[in-house]
């Protein structure tokens, strides 16, 4: 994956995020499995650095589970795997879907001091995740990232720019079938 040299949002480093996106857009393909072209690598690996989170993914709501499509991470991260199956009834990404969770957690544990979300084998500090709607409606799952930390410096911007990587994935994986997990 091709390095960039802008920093997280919080360098301040306002634009670069959205270049970079810009950029992918315009050498998206027209063809082939759309999750596993180089721009979807590109676009995660840009996610991940510019909301300074641990892990970025895509997943695809199949069945009752949430599939992870694609993860991004550090290599020694413990987190999910590509392929991973989880029950979508409580998680983070369904309590989006239906409202009971903001799209934007800077601290999970004040909202949850239970934990009663807190359904993996890792634990989520901070979360960030929206919807991947295709052009005809259909919703295909979700675009989210997460650190292990609370991170108090997630805000509206953050949210902005996973909804518009979230429009690029959209674009990618529009009127493409995908394979089943």
């Amino acid at each position: 994956m091709r390095r960039l040299d802008a920093g997280p949002a919080q360098t301040g480093q306002a634009g670069a995020f959205e270049t970079d996106l810009a950029r992918l857009l315009i050498a998206t393909p027209d063809g082939g499995d759309p999750l596993v072209d180089p721009t979807v690598t590109g676009l995660l690996g840009l996610i991940r650095e510019h909301l300074g989170m641990d892990v970025v993914f895509v997943s695809e709501f199949l069945d009752g589970a949430n599939v992870f499509r694609r993860v991004a991470c550090e290599a020694d991260t413990q987190a999910m795997q590509e392929g991973d199956r989880y029950p979508l009834a409580d998680s983070f990404c369904q309590r989006v879907v239906d409202g009971r969770l903001p799209r934007l957690v800077k601290d999970v544990a004040a909202l949850d001091p239970s934990g009663a979300m807190q359904r993996y084998k890792f634990n989520v500090g901070a979360y960030v995740g929206v919807p991947i709607t295709l052009a005809d409606g259909t919703l295909y799952g979700m675009l989210c990232c997460f650190g292990f930390a609370p991170n108090p410096a997630l805000g509206p911007r953050e949210l902005a720019r996973l909804e518009m990587a979230a429009r690029l994935m959209a674009r990618l994986l529009d009127g493409m079938t995908l394979p089943s997990a």
